[in-house]
């Protein structure tokens, strides 16, 4: 059985988790919060998370893991059978990765955990999360998902950057940085309806209040 280590409050570590449970694949859960211990680093090189445990070895890199299930995996398809849709598909997903969660992930210590971002940093962060959210406007389908009628491995992606993106608008920048972007909207709504993101989003509820104990007190 593969084994998903790793813990609730990442969103890296949900998007793998929405895909194993959309394609209804059965996995354990490992509570494994990364960092550069060797035991760490034996599981991850760069000790991050979330790690695959496998019957070959452990894989890192949310992306790739999803990837790898995809393809090893039976049940419900994350991918279309047309090269020039699954390409399309990874180019919404690298996009959302690179040119929204990255930028906002710059602002989440002040959104979430009350530590002031440099300025600067944030004025960059800010250009580039709309750069990148008129970028997926222009280019996903939504109609209703990202890539089109049917969840693709994009949508791992959108539902657990595009809440936090969000977020660090409104608690960072005081806007609304969907506000012209209704499609975006619509399908948060959407995914927040499915029962899998919402057992995603009771697991990370219940272990938020120990996690925000760990990094008050510099263990994470």
């Amino acid at each position: 059985m593969l084994k998903l280590h790793g813990f609730a409050v990442s969103n890296y570590y949900n998007m793998v988790k929405l895909a194993l449970l959309e394609k209804g694949v059965p996995f354990e859960e490992v509570p494994f919060f990364g960092g550069q211990s060797p035991e760490a680093l034996e599981k991850s090189p760069r000790g991050k998370v979330p790690t695959l445990e496998t019957e070959h070895g452990f894989l890192s890199e949310t992306n790739l893991i999803i990837e790898y299930i995809e393809q090893t995996q039976g049940g419900k398809p994350l991918l279309p059978k047309d090269a020039f849709a699954q390409a399309k598909v990874r180019e919404l997903a690298k996009e959302i990765e690179l040119y929204i969660e990255l930028p906002a992930r710059a602002c989440y210590p002040e959104a979430f955990f009350g530590t002031k971002v440099d300025p600067a940093i944030k004025d960059k962060a800010r250009a580039e999360l709309l750069a990148g959210l008129a970028t997926l406007k222009r280019n996903g389908s939504f109609d209703p998902y990202v890539a089109g009628s049917e969840m693709t491995i994009a949508d791992m992606l959108f539902c657990f950057s595009l809440d936090l993106a969000s977020a660090v608008g409104k608690e960072v920048f005081d806007m609304d940085v969907l506000e012209d972007f209704p499609q975006a909207k619509a399908l948060l709504k959407h995914l927040k309806q499915n029962p899998h993101v919402q057992k995603i989003a009771a697991d990370k509820e219940a272990q938020m209040p120990a996690f925000l104990e760990m990094v008050r007190s510099g263990k994470r």
